[in-house]
């Protein structure tokens, strides 16, 4: 926050201490003073164009003084205009409370009561032309803010625990709301708030009760609700502040202004927009005896579901009995017992053929075996020589020295024998030492 510097000149402009003029702590302005310097600043400002709302008019008896209040429709502001009735019959001679005006205003302080108004000198009351334009544009505003985006929108529950209605007291939109809600679903619950739907005091208090409806717990949807009526009447409706709150809201709302041929901003940012109060009672619960009459189609269909099963399945069951193999077991039985013989008988021929098969080709290789074996050429006679030592073969007559003992291996056992020196025979002649009997 800024401060202001402590001590200065005129209103505005502040000096230095000490300067001609100048509010210290020790010589401080009276509050004649004050007033009078900030007329005198005040009154140096220009004439401006100021765009609102009335919110008041007061007509006079007797003056020629029109006092008017004007609000801004967006914001909680508001201020005083003068004029005179001269001003006000050329330019808005059909001038009302709720009407948007632009007026040529230079603004005046009045130093004895110490505030601040306006003085008009023309006064141009907003066409519909012009105030429909200014809807587009806010409409293209809102739209490029994303207020309007469908995948923000919210679907109400399908049947709300409590309903929040806002709309004017003892109207025909509050009547048409109730009366088709429950008509459609007795036990429906409202919370109801009856504000102003047009004028100047409509955005006020639809805002303070979608305020008080938004921070209900209890209520699941709120429902905003008006009959038709002309563009004018329809403003408070298309109102930025009015939008913008909507699509801050928690809670689902549903828009049921009715109207033919004008669409309000609402509609647009409203999660559910409906074209009267009595469809937006149609939108908010189901119908009562519609619901009865789904269920009991619904059962119906369930019962036809399940006797159609059953009698399928009872000719299923049916047809299994009638099969022979369910019919008369023990044929199915025997048949395959028969088969189970013949199978076995099969395969006890085929095993003892295999078996008798390898053992006459056993008996082949045994015989092949045995007239290749070195023992069948010791039984014709023949021995294996082999040096003691070292058990080597001996082939040849060199192999053994004089002297080298031998072991000769006969069919049956073996001999121990040592290398003699005959060179009358010119070879040597083994000299048998020792019999000994080993089974071949």
């Amino acid at each position: 926050m800024t401060q202001t510097p402590r001590g200065g000149g005129a209103l505005g402009a502040p000096s230095a201490p000490g300067a001609p003029g100048a509010s210290t702590p020790d010589e401080p302005w009276p509050v004649r003073v004050v007033s009078q310097k900030v007329s005198a600043w005040i009154a140096k400002l220009g004439w401006v164009w100021v765009d609102g709302q009335v919110a008041q008019i007061s007509r006079r008896p007797g003056s020629g003084t029109v006092f008017i209040t004007l609000r801004d429709p967006a914001a909680e502001l508001s201020l005083t205009v003068t004029t005179s009735h001269e001003v006000l019959s050329v330019g808005a001679p059909e001038l009302s409370e709720g009407a948007r005006v632009v007026l040529h205003a230079k603004p005046e302080f009045y130093a004895a009561r110490g505030t601040l108004s306006f003085r008009a000198d023309e006064i141009r009351q907003v066409g519909l032309g012009e105030l429909l334009a200014r809807l587009e544009k806010l409409k293209r505003l809102l739209g490029a803010e994303g207020l309007f985006a469908r995948e923000r929108k919210r679907r109400p529950p399908f049947l709300p625990q409590r309903i929040g209605l806002i709309t004017g007291r003892a109207s025909a939109a509050e009547r048409d709301v109730l009366t088709n809600a429950r008509r459609r679903w007795p036990a429906v619950d409202f919370r109801v708030i009856n504000v102003a739907t047009q004028g100047v005091s409509a955005v006020p208090q639809i805002l303070d009760a979608l305020k008080v409806l938004d921070d209900d717990p209890t209520v699941d949807v709120i429902v905003i609700a008006r009959g038709g009526g002309s563009v004018e009447d329809l403003l408070p409706f298309s109102d930025e502040a009015l939008c913008r709150a909507v699509f801050a809201c928690r809670t689902p709302v549903v828009s049921a202004i009715g109207h033919e041929e004008d669409t309000p901003l609402l509609d647009y940012v409203a999660d559910v927009r409906a074209s009267t109060p009595t469809d937006a009672a149609k939108r908010l619960v189901p119908d009562l005896a519609e619901e009865q009459r789904l269920i009991s189609l619904a059962r119906h269909r369930l019962d036809r579901a399940v006797l159609h099963r059953l009698d399928r399945e009872s000719q299923r069951i049916e047809a299994w009995r009638s099969r022979p193999v369910l019919a008369r077991p023990h044929v199915m039985i025997d048949q395959r017992a028969s088969e189970v013989v013949a199978l076995r008988d099969r395969g006890e021929r085929t095993l003892g053929h295999r078996l008798a098969t390898a053992a006459n080709e056993l008996s082949h290789t045994l015989a092949r075996l045995r007239a290749l074996s070195p023992a069948a050429t010791l039984q014709r006679g023949y021995a294996i020589v082999q040096r003691t030592a070292d058990g080597h073969v001996v082939r040849a007559a060199d192999e053994a020295g004089p002297g080298t003992p031998l072991r000769v291996r006969l069919a049956t056992g073996s001999l121990s024998a040592v290398v003699t020196d005959d060179s009358a025979a010119g070879a040597t002649t083994p000299k048998p030492r020792k019999s000994r009997k080993d089974s071949a």
